[in-house]
């Protein structure tokens, strides 16, 4: 016996076929339809210490940091304050302004993509059955939008 597993949204297309796998011959005791409890709440931006997820939000404020402290210091030599006073502002404005642009972009534009994109695993569907007939199987969900499968001999 081997055991495939895909997963699907939680369309008609599952329904149509846990249908066909019936029709085929698989025993409904054999599918096995498992709903999966998807992400309601957003990402955390701020990462802690026992918890990163590769995005830094410092990168493009460190970037721009140094860039403006470069120019802050250069035009500072003809401004009152002097190079030194305006190097640490355009330091602070640039990683400022560094900053929000990250939020900006992974608050609001990677947000839109990540919507747009959908296409959520919904449905975890297993279904047992011969050696002979995976291939069919197989062949009917993917027939059916599945989004993934994989094929698993138990021991």
């Amino acid at each position: 016996m081997i055991q495939i597993f895909s997963t699907f949204e939680h369309s008609t297309n599952l329904e149509l076929a846990i249908r066909s796998l019936e029709k085929c011959g698989i025993d409904i005791e054999n599918i096995f339809a498992v709903p999966l409890t998807n992400r309601k709440t957003e990402r955390k931006m701020f990462d802690s210490i026992h918890r990163s997820d590769g995005i830094s939000l410092i990168s493009t404020g460190a970037i721009l940091g140094t860039a403006l402290a470069v120019i802050g210091a250069s035009v500072g030599f003809k401004l009152a304050w002097g190079p030194i006073y305006w190097g640490l502002i355009g330091t602070g404005a640039g990683f400022i302004l560094g900053l929000l642009i990250d939020l900006f972009y992974y608050k609001v534009i990677k947000k839109q993509q990540r919507l747009l994109r959908g296409k959520n695993s919904e449905v975890i569907l297993i279904v047992e059955c011969e050696e002979n007939t995976s291939d069919l199987v197989e062949d009917i969900l993917w027939h059916h939008f599945a989004l993934g499968t994989a094929r698993i001999m138990p021991s």
